[in-house]
Parts: C-alpha cells; structure tokens; sequence
C-alpha cells in the first residue's frame, strides 16, 4: 500500500482539481449506522415508506414522531468527526483537496472542518420551512417537538421538513450539477467509504474516470473498482491519514 499511496500522493501535488466523494462507510468509524447491509437502518429497524414525502405531506406529526427515533438510532450520543474526516479536511486545508462531494446527511465533513462541501442528500442537522423555504439548525426544531409541538411550525405557518432528500424527492438540481461538474474538472477523484451503487452519486466516478485519476477506497468491491486507478481495499480510518502522512500535510 506504501508504494500506491506515494504515487497516489505525487497525482494529488500535481492536481489543478482534486475531489473527494464520500459515503456512509466513511462515517461507520464515528458511531453512525449505515443504511443498507450488516446493521442497517433500513430493514428490521425502520420502514421507508415512514420517511416518504407522501407520508410528511400527509401526517406531519406521525413523520416528526418517527424522525425523531430515527435520529436517535442514526446519530447516537457522543458522535464525532473521525480521523478520515479530520484527513480530508487536512487535505483541503493544505490545498490538495478543492471539494468533498458527500452522501452522508450526517453534517461531520463541516465539523471536521471542511469547507467546500457538496450535500447531494441534505444535511439531518438543518431543518426547511415547506412554505417560505426559510431553514434553522434541527436540534432546537427536533427538542420543540418532543416538548409537544408537533409537527413544528416556521413562523410564517409553515411547516418545517428535515433539510434532507426524503424518498420520493429528487435531488436538487443545482446541488447534482455542481457535483457532476466537479467530477469532470477532476484531475484527481477520490471515491470514499461508498457502495457506489447508488444513483446519480454511483455516475461520478465513472465521469471522473474519464477526465483524470479514479481511486475507491472501500471495505467491500464496488462497480467502478474496474475503471480506478487505485484501489485501496482498506479501512479508510487508515487509508485516509496515512494519505496526508505521505504528502506531508499534517
């Protein structure tokens, strides 16, 4: 690993554009449960169809009721950012790394200290008004309703959604275009802690194939292992900072 992890490092000094796409594998390490696989949210724990706009749209407060469990079984107490995290943020920080592209709604890229983030599903930790578009941080949102306001009102009357892609939403148009053209300007394209299966997120690899260098660095095999450059078949907890090691970014 030494060696590709050197080569790896030379590709990332010589990048105009580096970017990183991450997914849930990235936040496992900090206590957060994936959705899908071993110990997934979806499943035995929780119905989707409890979490489709239908459902918000028809029954706020018994879509409030059940966010606020799933927010209890998807952010435990005591989470934070880990070292993969803190690596990228690093690696951002020191100019190797122009923009994380994320899945994750888990917000611990920006506590981590990345700045140029890219949510393609929303964060959980910010909330939207369906009715002036108006948002407000989640926890004070999310402790009103297990006061009793339920479901919670902006205050314009409207009432507020988690800042998140429910199923049965697409995802913003805006948000996918700067993701997408950030994958064909990457000279460098790191895919991170991601099943890559699902779409669009699953396309950027391959877009970012053919513009420059693909590494996936994942537990398990993924569909675009065939089109990396580098695949690191590694924990990213290790992967990730002995990445910044090699460049001497610490």
């Amino acid at each position: 690993m030494t060696d590709r992890l050197a080569s790896l490092a030379a590709e990332l000094r010589d990048a105009d554009t580096a970017v990183a796409l991450t997914g849930a594998g990235i936040s496992v390490p900090s206590g957060i449960p994936p959705f899908r696989g071993d110990g997934g949210i979806w499943g035995d724990q929780f119905d989707p169809a409890a979490f489709h706009i239908s459902r918000f749209e028809r029954d706020p407060a018994g879509f409030w009721t059940d966010r606020l469990e799933l927010h209890d079984a998807m952010r435990p107490s005591g989470v934070e950012p880990n070292v993969a995290h803190e690596a990228l943020a690093t690696l951002e920080r020191v100019g190797f790394l122009d923009a994380v592209v994320t899945q994750n709604t888990d917000g611990l890229h920006a506590e981590a200290g990345s700045r140029r983030i890219v949510e393609l599903h929303g964060n959980a930790e910010r909330v939207v008004c369906r009715r002036c578009g108006g948002k407000a941080a989640a926890g004070p949102v999310r402790e009103r309703v297990r006061d009793g306001e339920n479901p919670p009102y902006c205050d314009c009357g409207g009432v507020y959604k988690p800042d998140v892609v429910l199923f049965g939403e697409q995802l913003d148009r805006e948000t996918l275009a700067d993701a997408r053209a950030l994958a064909e300007e990457s000279d460098v394209f790191l895919a991170i802690g991601s099943s890559l299966q699902v779409e669009p997120a699953a396309s950027l690899p391959a877009t970012a194939a053919r513009a420059g260098t693909l590494t996936v660095v994942n537990l398990d095999e993924t569909p675009r292992d065939g089109l990396a450059d580098y695949v690191f078949r590694a924990d990213v907890t290790e992967v990730l900072p002995a990445l910044v090691r090699t460049l001497g970014a610490t």
